[in-house]
């Protein structure tokens, strides 16, 4: 789902995004008025949560040098002046935690009443799918741990939700899709699962309104959420900014190109129905007599990121003629066509044989059915219409699991190789824009002298994060890492980096900074997610930062665990605890020394708590221990006071300790408050 921003040309076009939002209509219609000459930035809309107790920053657009009067229903007033860019900026005084209450603002002849805000704690949640991933889960492979009655009692309307729409941009945008939404029953089920459990535990425990930011996309990189000024100092990174400089004409264009066609936006809250019905003028692309003679073709499988495509959301129709043995005529057949991201519906000789329309079927192998009444001839025409909704698209398995044949154990007829495709529909900002399926509008869409994507350095932070700036916050949470795990070095230090880039530019201060640690998972035999922890890790360094563990409630075959509440407690813990001054435990032990005695390694803790506790795992303890000679063996360990004991037989001289130390290694090791300690190694030998 990648945004590039939208130019409001008519009514229409505004009322269309607008209701998309679910903002009232008095509202769309009096900014509509105001459209050319007042605009609050994007957080300002009714149902709102400000910071307690500060000079929030309230900001916007108007006409040069007019006035704009801004009064709140807790008795703060001021004005501010427009300057000479459109811009006005102004700083206006909180109350203590409460509500509801209104701001009005009166540009000219014009007034702008935001209504039911409250002023409690606001905290920016960011990150990639495990942050992003909702309360209902994706399933049926990614779900949530007890979503179904969470969301049932989930009535607690002083917890809001504010969601930035996917967008990448090549410069800073100031304008976001998103609206201010309370947590009721109905809603939270597209509430990031993360940041619904961090602030039901500040809500519960703080009593008091709780404003969430969520702004996060799946499989995304950190250099993405990074400024420009952010990442100027990275070498590594210079010549895609150069070229970024360079092509802010050609993304302007292509911007335009795409939004000039009709749209449509994707508004259903129910995940059972939030992708059907929509027109995308390809409804001819199934029969089987049609000319598809000047659609391109396409190697399957494969994600078609890695074709000529490039970086697509949308909606994409791939055909294909195959030949059967005539002994197969009049039969019933099985037509397999491996795993497809995110959405199918699939046809032969016309005839729906088969669908998967709803979130979370990307990895599930399609398996359909060719009932005995299609199959009349030897010629099967396969029309298979693809939604991507998010990162990678398209029909991406293993060619042995693409066939048709009598059974699902047959060699059968291959479906592997070239297919004609042709995309129909772009998804941006949860909204369609359609090209159909008639002239083959897509190949007219403009080229971009680059793979320009979500991936891009700099493209969340300008599309996500900048049209935030500079709302007052309390502080971030972040869940992000998975992407990166390839390069941990540089992670070590773009994440610091990024922690000051964000502190700079939202002008809050050193705000607290909590972050997640990447779970155990099997990113593959040339991957050392342990290292990127351990960068993740060292970042406790930056002032005013703190880490959730999750060693112990990860899936090392699932990327994404299906325990978010233990998350977004750690996360609270930590919150309350440095943030708020609340005396309960945050952190499970962290290593600080190693001294070696006798044959032994003794270690030692910081935050060990009241004591510390070891549960083997099928009876291991995943320690390791190694000579002068840098060969690790399991280790035997035991716990003595407030220290671990560290030692194998045949090891006489031991140097050096690793704990959990790969990528699926789970907790064994905890203090008596329950909180895992994360990986850690006493060495620094390269790997």
């Amino acid at each position: 789902m990648n945004k590039p921003r939208s130019s409001f040309k008519n009514i229409g076009s505004i009322i269309r995004l607008i209701s998309s939002v679910g903002i009232n209509l008095v509202l769309v219609m009096n900014l509509f008025s105001q459209s050319s000459t007042f605009q609050l930035a994007p957080l300002f809309q009714d149902n709102m949560v400000l910071q307690q107790q500060t000079d929030v920053t309230v900001w916007g657009k108007g006409n040069p040098g007019s006035s704009v009067a801004i009064q709140t229903s807790w008795g703060k007033k001021t004005d501010v002046v427009v300057q000479p860019d459109g811009n006005w900026m102004t700083k206006v005084l909180t109350p203590n935690a409460g509500g509801p209450f209104q701001m009005t603002f009166r540009h000219g002849n014009y007034v702008t009443v935001v209504r039911n805000i409250l002023v409690g704690e606001v905290w920016l949640c960011s990150g990639q799918s495990n942050m992003e991933m909702p309360l209902e889960g994706w399933p049926p492979s990614d779900t949530i741990a007890n979503s179904v009655s969470e969301i049932d009692q989930a009535l607690y309307p002083t917890i809001r939700m504010f969601s930035v729409m996917h967008a990448y941009e090549a410069a800073p945008a100031d304008k976001c899709v998103g609206n201010w939404t309370e947590c009721s029953p109905l809603d939270v089920r597209g509430f990031s699962a993360t940041a619904f459990y961090f602030g039901k535990i500040l809500s519960k425990e703080l009593k008091i309104p709780i404003g969430l930011i969520n702004s996060s996309f799946g499989g995304t990189y950190i250099e993405a959420w990074m400024s420009k000024q952010g990442l100027n100092p990275f070498e590594e990174f210079s010549g895609q900014l150069k070229k970024l400089d360079e092509s802010q004409e050609s993304v302007h264009s292509l911007n335009q190109w795409i939004t000039s066609h009709k749209s449509i936006a994707v508004t259903e809250q129910d995940p059972l129905r939030r992708w059907e019905g929509f027109n995308f003028q390809d409804e001819k692309c199934s029969a089987r007599v049609y000319n598809d003679s000047s659609w391109k073709e396409m190697k399957l499988p494969t994600l078609w990121e890695q074709t000529s495509v490039g970086e697509f959301d949308g909606v994409v129709w791939f055909r294909k003629s195959v030949v059967i043995p005539k002994t197969w005529i009049g039969k019933e057949l099985i037509l397999q066509l491996g795993p497809i991201d995110d959405l199918d519906e699939t046809y032969v000789n016309g005839q729906q044989v088969g669908r998967h329309m709803t979130d979370g079927y990307w990895s599930t192998n399609r398996v359909y059915k060719i009932a005995v009444p299609i199959v009349q001839d030897s010629l099967l025409q396969i029309a298979v219409r693809v939604i991507d909704l998010r990162g990678g698209g398209g029909i991406w398995g293993k060619g042995i699991k693409m066939k048709v044949a009598p059974d699902s154990l047959s060699d059968g007829v291959s479906l592997e190789g070239n297919w004609k495709y042709l995309p129909v529909a772009e998804l941006k900002s949860n909204i369609f824009y359609v090209y159909g399926a008639e002239g083959c509008e897509y190949n007219r869409r403009p080229k971009f002298p680059f793979d320009f994507s979500q991936a891009t350095p700099t493209s969340l932070f300008n599309g996500m994060i900048n049209p935030l700036v500079p709302f007052t916050i309390k502080g971030v949470i972040w869940y992000q890492g998975e992407n990166n795990v390839s390069n941990p070095s540089l992670y070590k230090k773009l994440f610091p980096a990024m922690i000051a880039d964000w502190r700079k530019v939202f002008q809050s201060g050193e705000f607290p900074f909590y972050f997640v640690q990447l779970a155990p998972y099997d990113y593959g035999k040339d991957s050392k997610s342990q290292l990127l922890r351990e960068a993740q890790c060292k970042t406790l360094s930056v002032k005013n930062t703190g880490m959730a563990v999750t060693l112990d409630i990860g899936n090392p075959k699932n990327i994404h665990p299906t325990d978010k509440e233990d998350v977004g407690k750690r996360l609270a813990f930590w919150a309350l605890a440095k943030t708020y001054g609340k005396k309960i435990p945050f952190s499970g032990p962290l290593y600080k020394s190693m001294k070696a005695l006798k044959g032994k390694i003794i270690l030692s803790f910081e935050q060990s708590g009241k004591g510390l506790v070891l549960k083997d795992r099928n009876g291991d303890l995943n320690f390791l221990i190694a000579g002068e000679d840098k060969v690790f063996k399991k280790a035997l360990v035991k716990v003595e006071g407030k220290n671990l004991v560290v030692y194998h037989p045949e090891i006489s001289k031991p140097v050096a300790v690793r704990y959990a130390w790969s990528n699926i290694e789970e907790s064994t090791f905890f203090n008596k408050d329950g909180l895992p300690a994360p990986s850690f190694r006493t060495d620094t030998w390269l790997e």
